[in-house]
């Protein structure tokens, strides 16, 4: 049996000495915001500080997140409540990407909520060179908060959960064993391990306090969203191969970038060969495009150019030569093998415009 290691001797016990005021008990709580530990002093330089930087440095920036989660917040709402998490996680989106699905980090974190590849699979999601879930609000946003909910089971206390979800879980435990060893998981704990943790992390919980207070009354400070943006409506429509956006956007009746909004996860614009891939298009067009998808034959669902194997030709220099990544050829030519490419063969090139996010 592992015996812990004792806490350090600048910190020979887990309470912070602090316990903060009583929280109001006539209305219901709020285990985040409501928590006697969200106001520690330990944390107001960081809180003051993202106050300063979104209201008074960023005001437009934040008009802006303000607009974007009038879009996802309702549907964000709706799955909180479903899973039953904290209302004011609604505002977490904020900091981790502005409310945006196209954002992505210098990590590789992507989407509305930040997801880095591994933790995305680990939760269900596809991540791959042609479909990345994360950056699709409404499959990413059940998977977040399942995965917040997890970790505050884990950990029995939701800024420890905040703590693990920036900066890892394997981190925080880590932290807990060696500084804190014997003490009961809770909000107090975090202010324990906080020194600790990397600074970005240690900013985290003050910066989703300080975003939480803007959004929930923004007026206050002299903020207001940059415009309002409707929640998303949609038909959800199958294709049962490869197929790219241009070809789903003529058969909705739609332009290809309404298309291409409603469906950030397919990154290259077309969807993956030899499996069914659910798509979104504006609500109300769903029996006119499977009326108008099922009369494109299905050699004229992907826009392509054909090229004739010549002598020397490889797949690199191929590829090259028609602007696409090597993968994207071989995976519109899966029967096809590339060390074996023979003087006549025909090959499909696909030609729908990249999307890099």
């Amino acid at each position: 049996m592992e015996v812990p290691a004792p806490a350090p001797a600048e910190l020979p016990h887990w309470d912070t000495g602090w316990d903060g005021p009583e929280a109001p008990v006539a209305e219901p709580l709020d285990p985040i915001l409501d928590s006697r530990y969200a106001g520690h002093p330990g944390m107001q330089d960081d809180f003051e500080a993202w106050i300063e930087r979104y209201a008074v440095r960023s005001p437009d920036w934040f008009a802006t997140y303000l607009s974007r989660m009038g879009r996802w917040g309702p549907m964000v709402d709706s799955v909180l409540a479903d899973k039953g998490a904290p209302e004011s996680l609604r505002y977490l989106p904020i900091v981790e990407s502005g409310y945006s699905p196209h954002a992505t980090s210098r990590v590789a974190a992507a989407g509305m909520w930040q997801f880095m590849p591994s933790v995305a699979r680990s939760m269900g999601m596809q991540v791959d060179r042609l479909v990345d879930e994360r950056r699709d609000p409404h499959l990413s946003t059940p998977a977040a908060i399942q995965f917040l909910v997890e970790l505050e089971e884990r950990f029995d206390s939701w800024f420890l959960a905040l703590a693990a979800y920036n900066g890892g879980p394997t981190r925080v435990s880590r932290l807990i064993r060696r500084h804190a060893p014997l003490s009961p998981l809770s909000d107090s704990l975090y202010l324990v391990i906080r020194p600790y943790l990397p600074r970005e992390t240690q900013e985290f919980v003050p910066k989703f306090l300080a975003a939480a207070t803007l959004a929930e009354d923004p007026g206050r400070f002299g903020l207001g969203p940059d415009g309002d943006l409707a929640p998303v409506a949609f038909d959800v429509v199958m294709v049962p191969d490869a197929t790219t956006l241009d070809v789903v956007a003529e058969a909705a009746g739609v332009s290809e970038d309404e298309v291409r909004e409603l469906n950030p996860q397919i990154l290259r614009g077309v969807t993956p060969w030899d499996r069914t891939t659910s798509l979104r298009i504006p609500q109300g067009l769903g029996p006119t495009f499977e009326e108008a998808y099922a009369l494109v034959p299905p050699d004229q669902r992907v826009t392509v150019r054909e090229h004739v194997v010549e002598s020397g030709d490889t797949m690199w220099e191929i590829a090259r030569r028609y602007g696409v990544a090597p993968w994207e050829l071989e995976a519109a030519n899966p029967r096809i093998r590339p060390e074996r490419l023979q003087i006549g063969q025909v090959l499909m090139v696909p030609i729908a415009p990249r999307d890099d996010g």
